[in-house]
């Protein structure tokens, strides 16, 4: 299963995020460690939904990118 992962910015670090997977975060310092952080707390997240007997969860969003010209 592959599942969409947003990653931001911060001040002083990186956040993520998995639109599929609601409450599903995760923060480092660098890109890569939020995505290593990302993986573990997906395995987690999944993990606590099949021990509660649920499935998992459909991944249904999609990314993709726009190139926007503006005219000043």
């Amino acid at each position: 299963m592959r599942y969409a992962i947003i990653i931001e910015p911060g001040v002083n670090n990186f956040s993520a995020y998995v639109p599929d997977l609601p409450g599903c975060v995760a923060t480092g310092q660098t890109k890569v460690e939020v995505k290593q952080r990302m993986l573990d707390a997906i395995d987690l997240h999944l993990v606590g939904l099949h021990e509660d007997g649920l499935e998992n969860p459909a991944a249904v969003s999609l990314c993709d990118y726009v190139e926007v010209v503006t005219v000043a």
